[in-house]
């Protein structure tokens, strides 16, 4: 026995001797992480984008961590063993402690732990603090597009001095500093001024390479090519991106394999070129832009409450653009007196520069992007935003049709084209972050209007105070025009718009205008304009005098040959205009909402005219045929409340031939029937329409926007051959109409599309007081024609029985065997059955209505419905459940509800 343990002690330590030898390696893994330690921190030291860990340095490092991660293991398997297998594990000890040992000898480094990197480039770039939470919340998302894979190109674009190139260079800095997801990050500034071959020689220097300028495009472009391509994993980031750039031209491969390109540019279109993903700085939100410029200005400001007021307006004067917030605060710091506060105001309203240059270092900015329209129709089209108030919401359709009348769009065949082109040059004013898009608050829909910042307003003005020549007066409450010294001769347009107290003296002089085209004096409330007022403007092309409370139109403007459109829309008391006789030239004459009683004289010459609108007007008739003078009509409106105008089919049929708009009244159910029976025998008809049939008419409530519109109303519709309306409809109401039907016949089984085959566009149904109607659809007629109807509407129809009838002898035996007839209404959205006392059913005995999408049911006084049949979605249960977009039903009385199945 002696002798065994004797044997025991000699081949394996005891249990005593392992736990101190355990002791002994624990102890020199403390050193050796110590020396780790200290090794990592020169490391942070001496390793920057230039430098590179020496590859001893790197395997030394991965080699403590393996060694620390084996003591581990080994201290597991020790406490886990038995007293025998304890024993054996001496040798994996002694193993480590030899290897800590080691490691610890050589982890004594001498020498720099790093050496030169070629390969790594990108000095880290001098930036200021981001400021404001809208852009580090643009940062993340920058970040977020570089640490995704599936993304290799990203365009940040936003207005000049907005904060790009700050942003991207505290991007451009954190990349260097997170050096494991890219091997280099290239920094380029490429300038307004970009060609081919600066751009290449600054990518080359930047890898620290020199380019021959000799050399052909085409051999640098390969050069290029071949650099970028042995770096791995680069981050190539072009700042100040001007205009489209071929990637393949430069020498810039498309990034793959972990790659990126990033480019900061002042216009979305050069993001689209180049299918970047694409990220758009914001300005700077009111809160935010105020701290900055109370940052950058002087807090102590907020101290001193005389000024605050004129503080406050001078830093909105900003628009939110850290650039201009920067500048302008910068140059009042210090400022305390109240004098110089209402200087720097006045002079930011009226563009003087004696603010310490601030105009230059602001404007210049902003003006880098009126500069790159190039076009000079677009950039027309621009100065002509600085015609409306400041902080103007300008209404987009409004501003095109002003770029139309100017003659800013090139004159086309048709309306359409004409606006599809206006909306193109919009986006480009918005895509170069020159106008904005006003939108819906909280949401992200556009209201259809757009806005320039203040500081973008007041650089176009100053371009304008040049050439062009504008006088702008617009929205600033004045009560006396501007005198004639104003007037320059070389003014070319005017703007006096939304001055509500604006009045013109008797005695003023015609302004010597010789070279204005453009006259802006809408919603002024001026109440009389000099007779000589437009002598002197011969060249004027537009006129817009709209929303006044003038009477009489001066005779001068009957002079006004070059005239192209006359807007007099909503001037309720203007009920005389002088003779049009000159006016050939004109192309668009708005007169709605006038008190002029009868056609102008001499109107008929008016053959160039394309935009004619008479409605509301106290017009009663129109001479036999003067219509089919107007051959080029293609917006034709005679909407009105009190009247109705008889046009002829004959006219009809001529108008076609152009028109695109028609909003019109006519006078009974068969001048109705002409006029369908014209459009049938047209290929071409209106692609927008609002059309009203009889009696005094309600106008339904257009929830859904629609362009194509119908009502009848107090029509007794007597016919035999079916009722004919426009199959594109997307709106139909009909009211107190009376027709005679047959037992078996359902109303809207006489309803005949022209020219197509069915209603596929019907969207929304309104039917109200038509009495003698017991049956309104047919079953068959709901198949075709109701698969997109999205609100049903009937009301105070008093015979009503059915809303949809059953037709065919298979519905009507399935009725009675209890098989369920399943009618589908896929998209509608609105029922409202109101007043209807006779209604007994919706869809017959065993009919239902399948509707998903279903939002809002109301049911209000129809006491004899006991059934409302809708197939509702079945739960995973097979139970039927509401359907999820379900949000309303109202019903009334209360009694009545609770007995409907």
């Amino acid at each position: 026995m002696d002798f065994l343990l004797a044997k025991f002690d000699k081949s394996w330590d005891t249990p005593t001797k392992l736990d101190e030898k355990m002791k002994d390696l624990k102890r020199k893994q403390v050193e050796l992480n110590a020396l780790k330690g200290d090794t990592e921190s020169r490391t942070s030291t001496e390793l920057h984008p230039r430098k590179k860990l020496k590859k001893e340095v790197e395997l030394w490092l991965g080699n403590v961590e393996t060694v620390n991660s084996k003591i581990q293991d080994l201290e597991q398997k020790i406490g886990e063993s038995s007293f025998v297998s304890r024993g054996f594990l001496k040798g994996d000890v002694l193993k480590k402690i030899q290897e800590v040992d080691e490691l610890f000898q050589r982890g004594r480094f001498r020498d720099s732990l790093v050496v030169n990197n070629p390969g790594w480039i990108g000095q880290a770039l001098s930036t200021t603090t981001l400021f404001g939470g809208a852009a580090k919340t643009c940062m993340e998302e920058i970040w977020a597009y570089l640490m995704n894979d599936d993304i290799q190109k990203i365009g940040v674009w936003g207005m000049g001095g907005i904060g790009k190139t700050t942003i991207m260079k505290l991007v451009h800095n954190q990349l260097l500093k997170e050096t494991e997801n890219f091997d280099i990050v290239i920094w380029i500034t490429v300038s307004k001024e970009m060609n081919i071959i600066k751009l290449q020689n600054r990518i080359a220097r930047a890898m620290n390479v020199t380019l021959h300028e000799d050399e052909d495009e085409t051999i640098r472009a390969g050069m290029i090519y071949e650099m970028l391509a042995r770096k791995g994993k680069y981050v190539l980031i072009l700042d100040d991106l001007w205009d489209k750039l071929s990637l393949e031209e430069v020498g810039i491969p498309e990034p793959s394999n972990g790659s990126k390109l990033l480019v900061t540019t002042r216009l979305l279109d050069v993001c689209h070129y180049l299918d970047c993903r694409e990220v758009k700085v914001p300005t700077l939100s009111k809160p935010d832009a105020w701290r900055l410029f109370t940052e950058k200005v002087g807090r102590d400001v907020l101290n001193h409450q005389d000024l605050l007021p004129l503080v406050k307006s001078v830093a909105e004067e900003c628009a939110g653009l850290p650039l201009a917030i920067v500048t302008i605060a910068s140059s009042m710091k210090g400022v305390r007196d109240i004098h110089e506060w209402r200087n720097a105001l006045f002079e930011l309203n009226r563009q003087v520069k004696s603010v310490n240059g601030m105009e230059e270092k602001v404007f210049q900015q902003l003006q880098f992007s009126y500069d790159r329209l190039q076009d000079e129709k677009v950039k027309h089209c621009f100065l002509c935003c600085a015609l409306y108030p400041e902080d103007w919401e300008i209404n987009t359709d409004k501003l095109i049709n002003l770029w139309i009348a100017e003659g800013l769009v090139e004159e086309m065949d048709s309306i359409q084209t004409e606006i599809d082109k206006g909306h193109t040059i919009l986006n480009k004013l918005k895509n170069s972050c020159l106008i904005e898009s006003c939108m819906i608050e909280n949401s992200n829909i556009d209201k259809g209007q757009v806005k320039l910042h203040d500081v973008v307003r007041d650089m176009a003005l100053r371009i304008t105070s040049a050439r062009p020549r504008f006088l702008v007066r617009a929205g600033m409450l004045l009560k006396r025009i501007p005198d004639v010294r104003d007037w320059n001769e070389d003014l070319e347009k005017a703007s006096l718009m939304c001055n509500l107290e604006l009045q013109i003296p008797s005695q003023m002089p015609s302004p010597k205008c010789q070279k204005l085209t453009t006259l802006l004096m809408c919603r002024c409330k001026i109440e009389s304009i000099p007779e000589c007022f437009f002598e002197q403007m011969h060249g004027l092309k537009v006129l817009d005098l709209s929303e006044n409370l003038i009477k009489n139109l001066p005779n001068s403007i009957s002079n006004l040959e070059t005239l192209t459109t006359l807007l007099l829309g909503w001037c309720e008391q203007l009920e005389k205009v002088p003779s049009f006789s000159k006016l050939q030239a004109l192309r668009k004459l708005d007169l709605r909402g006038t008190k002029i009683k009868d056609i102008p004289h001499e109107m008929e010459r008016l053959v160039n005219l394309k935009y004619l609108d008479l409605s509301y007007t106290k017009i009663t008739e129109m001479a036999d045929g003067m219509l089919a003078n107007f051959t080029s009509l293609q917006h034709f409106s005679i909407l009105g409340f009190d009247y109705k105008l008889f046009v002829s089919e004959e006219e009809i049929s001529g108008l076609m031939r152009k028109l695109e708009i028609f909003e019109g009244c006519l006078f009974d159910w068969n001048e109705w029937n002409s006029y369908a029976q014209a459009l049938h025998a047209r290929e071409r008809w209106p692609r927008q329409y609002f059309i009203l049939v009889g009696d005094r008419l309600m106008w339904d409530d257009l929830d859904n926007n629609s362009k194509k519109y119908i009502e009848l109303k107090g029509c007794d519709m007597i016919c035999t051959n079916g009722i004919k309306i426009l199959s594109d409809v997307e709106v139909l109401t009909i009211v107190e109409c009376t027709v005679d039907l047959c037992e078996e016949e359902s109303f809207f089984s006489w309803f005949i599309p022209v020219p197509h085959n069915n209603f596929s566009f019907l969207s929304r149904i309104v039917i109200i007081t038509c009495k003698k109607i017991k049956k309104l659809f047919s079953s068959n007629w709901v198949l075709h024609n109701l698969q997109n109807l999205n609100t049903l509407r009937v009301e105070d129809c008093c015979d009503m029985e059915e809303i949809i009838a059953s037709e065919s002898e298979s519905e009507l035996e399935g009725e009675g065997n209890g098989v369920a007839i399943k009618l589908t209404l896929p998209r509608l959205k609105k029922l409202e059955l109101w007043d209807l006392p006779k209604l007994k059913s919706i869809c017959g005995a065993n009919g239902v209505v399948a509707c998903d999408s279903i939002e809002e049911i109301v049911i209000r006084d129809c006491p004899k419905l006991k059934r409302i049949p809708l197939n509702l979605p079945l739960q995973d249960d097979g139970q039927p459940s509401l359907s999820p977009s379900l949000t309303i039903i109202e019903a009334h009385p209360k009694e009545c509800w609770e007995s409907v199945e």
